[in-house]
């Protein structure tokens, strides 16, 4: 509720404490004294983050050889942000792919066996036959045609098993075209892994590598972030974070100026820290908000344990400071100023 009260704001700010006519008070300005709700809230502080954050690391051993930029380098989706040196594996790469032009061959040549065993079965050709000490002709004509009715052999069988070993000649060459073919891929991926990528538009936070320095698996490279949008990331007591939900809007202060801004839930971690018993809550800040990464801010969240309840407000311009005793004026019924001292509570 709205007192009826009215404070007085001295146009000479009262520097000093004199007396005063009724022409000066004629000049004072007033302000009605407001009522607002204080309680039932707390303030937890967080670290601002990026929306997005990766950390590349090597995939494979080697010497840096290229980089993209220092700190601050900003990257587009597919920019290759750090090189390793990848001699070795081109020269491994070139020999697979010689490996599979022979795999190739031989699978052009199996081909051509089994259709030439398909068309002029080698079961028929005189060249193929033993002889018997009489011209391969004769051969051709009487022995094979009596070996076969004597039982002695069969020249059916003989050319269903010239088929499938010309067959088996096929498949063992192309299982030997896709083995090689599997090693161009194997050194493919390791190319591919020779190169950092960005992964989406962002800004190189930091580097960890110099271009000339060797590198092992899993050593990490630089840190790349999304900071077009920042978030909050703040350790929440579970008595807090009960009264959170996903897309709430709560009022939150970052230590710059008029840093003063309104974030959203945008994730609740489902465990609490068995620790600190505490839940982590990111928070979205808007668009533009001053700031960056790693800066400290004050999110103000609902606190049921505390119960709100109504103080009167007054301007900022209305206190008048006495040393450490802050006070002000208040107009009586007859409109003539009165000091009283007052404790200052929360902006």
């Amino acid at each position: 509720m709205r007192k009826l009260c009215k404070i007085a704001i001295s146009a000479m700010a009262f520097a000093a404490i004199a007396p005063f006519s009724v022409a000066v008070a004629q000049e004072y300005q007033t302000a009605v004294v407001t009522s607002v709700t204080s309680g039932g809230s707390a303030t937890i502080g967080g670290t601002v983050i990026p929306y997005k954050q990766v950390t590349l690391t090597a995939q494979i051993p080697g010497r840096v050889k290229f980089l993209a930029g220092n700190e601050g380098h900003k990257g587009e989706v597919g920019e290759v942000l750090v090189q390793i040196d990848d001699d070795d594996i081109q020269a491994q790469r070139r020999a697979a792919q010689a490996r599979i032009m022979q795999a190739e061959a031989a699978v052009r040549n199996s081909r051509m066996q089994y259709s030439r065993e398909l068309y002029a079965p080698r079961i028929n050709s005189i060249s193929g036959i033993p002889g018997m000490g009489i011209p391969a002709t004769f051969d051709q004509f009487f022995t094979r045609g009596f070996a076969d009715s004597v039982g002695v052999g069969n020249s059916g069988v003989e050319r269903q098993a010239d088929l499938y070993a010309r067959g088996v000649g096929i498949d063992t060459a192309q299982s030997g075209l896709l083995a090689a073919q599997a090693v161009l891929e194997t050194l493919d991926a390791k190319v591919r892994d020779s190169r950092a990528v960005a992964p989406f538009d962002g800004i190189v936070l930091a580097k960890m590598v110099e271009v000339g320095d060797t590198v092992q698996p899993g050593m990490p490279l630089i840190t790349y972030a999304y900071i077009e949008y920042l978030r909050v990331d703040a350790e929440v007591p579970v008595r807090l974070a009960a009264s959170l939900s996903e897309g709430m809007i709560v009022p939150a202060r970052l230590d710059v100026s008029d840093g003063n801004v309104d974030a959203k839930v945008a994730q609740i971690f489902p465990v609490a820290d068995a620790a600190h018993h505490t839940v982590r809550v990111k928070f979205d800040l808007p668009y533009g908000t001053a700031g960056g990464p790693g800066m400290y801010v004050e999110v103000t969240v609902p606190d049921g344990s505390i119960q709100a309840r109504s103080q009167p407000a007054v301007p900022p311009e209305a206190l008048i400071w006495r040393g450490s005793l802050p006070s002000v004026f208040v107009l009586d019924e007859n409109g003539n100023p009165n000091l009283r001292l007052v404790r200052v509570g929360y902006p």
